[in-house]
């Protein structure tokens, strides 16, 4: 009797190593088909190839002057906040191709199919993983290139790339979770830019809020992207992790608690 429940508990162990390891396999061919529509599609990657050098050139150079008196005064301010709006919106894609993927029955294929269910939403969020690290690289490559200095050396750089980089990902389950609830693509890139604008330029990404209104003011200090563009200014300018850090790290990992579910229990009902 000992020995047949021996049995069912090891073979309850192998068939759950089995499915975990299906859920992986599964997650990772759909995070590589993700990057091959990417090759075949290389426009996709115009919002982290060309953004960040655009913007970078343009924001220096038009603003340099005014904010700072020139454009290497200016950098340090800049160079963070380009980043953060970067890869914040980057963050919307992976809802929008969610979206495109189930308007034109992708997602009813993929039933059909002997896959993890959840494996081709987890695969979409690993594969954005790659342009935003992409969005990083350009963005603190085309500021280096025009003067920017930053006296956290390359420790702060890389911890600096590495915040922004969690704190997309984690804001990517807000746009996947909008992704699933929306009605269309067209609708869902209304809802994130009415979401994404106010939330990067209604804080310190560009100006210091010392100049704004005092209503104003108040909302850009307690916006969340502005800690976490102080984060990186703090990391990339002076080497030094201050609250601002944790902060962002902390709000970073509650988007994903709260979101992370609800993204889920919407997607599994949707597929």
């Amino acid at each position: 009797m000992r020995s047949e429940k021996r049995d069912a508990v090891s073979q309850t162990k192998i068939h759950g190593q089995t499915h975990l390891d299906k859920l992986i396999d599964n997650t990772l061919v759909m995070a590589y088909r993700g990057l091959i529509k990417v090759r075949r599609t290389p426009e996709q990657l115009f919002d982290v190839t060309l953004q960040p050098v655009i913007f970078v050139l343009m924001f220096s150079y038009i603003f340099g002057g005014a904010i700072s008196g020139n454009v290497r005064n200016y950098l340090p301010i800049c160079i963070p906040g380009i980043l953060v709006q970067t890869l914040m919106t980057a963050a919307t894609v992976t809802g929008s191709q969610l979206r495109e993927d189930m308007d034109k029955g992708v997602f009813n294929r993929f039933r059909s199919l002997p896959i993890a269910r959840i494996s081709p939403l987890a695969g979409a969020l690993i594969a954005d993983i790659i342009r935003y690290v992409i969005a990083t690289v350009l963005t603190f490559s085309t500021g280096l290139m025009i003067g920017f200095r930053p006296y956290g050396g390359i420790s702060g750089m890389v911890s600096a790339g590495l915040l922004v980089i969690f704190a997309a990902w984690s804001i990517s389950w807000v746009f996947a979770f909008f992704g699933v609830i929306a009605s269309s693509a067209a609708s869902f890139t209304g809802l994130s830019m009415l979401i994404l604008m106010p939330l990067t330029f209604l804080s310190n990404a560009f100006a210091p809020t010392s100049t704004f209104p005092k209503v104003l003011q108040w909302i850009a200090n307690n916006n969340p992207v502005s800690h976490l563009v102080s984060a990186v200014r703090q990391l990339t300018n002076h080497g030094v992790i201050g609250m601002d850090f944790w902060m962002s790290l902390l709000g970073s990992m509650a988007f994903i608690v709260v979101f992370a579910p609800l993204t889920l229990k919407a997607y599994m009902k949707k597929t």
